[in-house]
């Protein structure tokens, strides 16, 4: 006899999912975010989207779909701010004190920068942009990931080798 799953769909059945998940996939989002109310709100949509796709969910997978779904709008938004943020810098050309040359070459090196953070591999981005930009310990990472402290210290090892591959010529030592 096959026992059936229960329906995401019965407002029961959702409610206990929103309890039991709620709460981690927050904090897997706040740790690749750093804020909390940021956060709340990407995890809180994404339980909204789990609501009006429940008949396309299994039981089975909702764990899966919830972290995907989460990290996909946490990437999602980031992209966002991205373009935010390069049209801001566009609109606020404030006065600097700095040569136009150095301005111009900061720029480009950034621009770069960018690029090569965004063609290292997922998980080697993920734990360079934890450490150096969240600011996580190697121990933080390991746990937000799922993975080992030593996994962490190649994972970064790879990826700043990488970034030294890339930028090798544009980095003075």
């Amino acid at each position: 006899m096959i026992e059936q799953e229960p329906s995401i769909c019965e407002q029961k059945v959702y409610e206990n999912i929103f309890r039991s998940h709620y709460e981690a996939v927050t904090r897997f989002v706040y740790y690749k975010c750093g804020d909390l109310q940021q956060a709340e709100d990407i995890v809180q949509n994404v339980f909204v989207k789990l609501w009006k796709l429940c008949s396309t969910v299994t039981f089975s997978k909702v764990k899966a779909y919830l972290y995907r779904a989460a990290n996909n709008a946490f990437i999602n938004e980031k992209e966002h701010e991205k373009i935010v943020l390069k049209h801001l810098k566009q609109a606020n050309n404030s006065i600097d004190h700095e040569s136009p040359e150095y301005l111009m070459e900061l720029d480009e090196f950034h621009e770069k920068l960018k690029n090569a953070i965004a063609s290292l591999p997922q998980k080697e981005r993920e734990v360079y942009l934890l450490s150096r930009v969240e600011k996580k310990t190697y121990a933080e990472i390991a746990e937000i990931a799922g993975i080992g402290v030593k996994a962490v210290e190649r994972r970064m090892s790879r990826a700043l080798l990488g970034l030294r591959d890339i930028l090798g010529k544009e980095l003075k030592f």
